[in-house]
């Protein structure tokens, strides 16, 4: 292959990938050309994108890129990217994973530009679980402050209104 033409194919890689910090790298070999036009239109569905590319070149793309990959670069290298998050991409991958493990093998992932095992992605929380957690992390102080303030004052308001029915019941007004 011609100079020329691997550069005009990693300036296309370069295009392709310049913004995606989170992707997941994937071995795919012997699914049926029906099945892998399936599987790919059923994720382009969901904002989910395959491309298979060159290991020498991805490497290098991916390093001017500033995303760092050392591992997973042998055989048949398809790059999987899109979905809310890394998690989310990585569930998807998943099931399709499952349904094709004789065709299907992931290698690793790379969240917000660094390599992480797979199986870590997997774990890792969807945007929508981080903020849930981000958010009732920030609300806990204000929620304990609350129940410390509403405590003893309920018990107060308790003992009270126990005075009170026992004064309308027409017993003695307790000391």
């Amino acid at each position: 292959m011609s100079k020329v033409i691997k550069q005009m194919q990693m300036d296309s890689l370069k295009h392709v990938f310049g913004d995606v910090r989170d992707m997941v790298l994937l071995n795919i070999v012997g699914l049926d050309a029906v099945t892998e036009n399936q599987m790919r239109l059923g994720l382009r569905k969901k904002g989910i994108r395959l491309h298979m590319v060159k290991n020498s070149l991805a490497r290098r793309v991916f390093a001017d890129l500033g995303l760092q990959i050392n591992s997973g670069w042998e055989g048949s290298t398809t790059v999987a990217w899109g979905g809310n998050s890394i998690a989310n991409l990585s569930q998807e991958l998943e099931a399709l994973i499952k349904k094709h493990s004789k065709f299907m093998k992931p290698k690793t992932a790379v969240a917000d530009g660094q390599e992480v095992p797979y199986e870590v992605a997997l774990k890792m929380p969807t945007r929508e679980q981080a903020i849930g957690e981000v958010l009732g992390l920030m609300l806990a102080p204000g929620a304990r402050l609350a129940a410390a303030l509403m405590g003893p004052g309920g018990v107060l308001a308790g003992q009270v209104k126990a005075m009170e029915e026992k004064k309308e019941e027409g017993g003695a007004p307790a000391a």
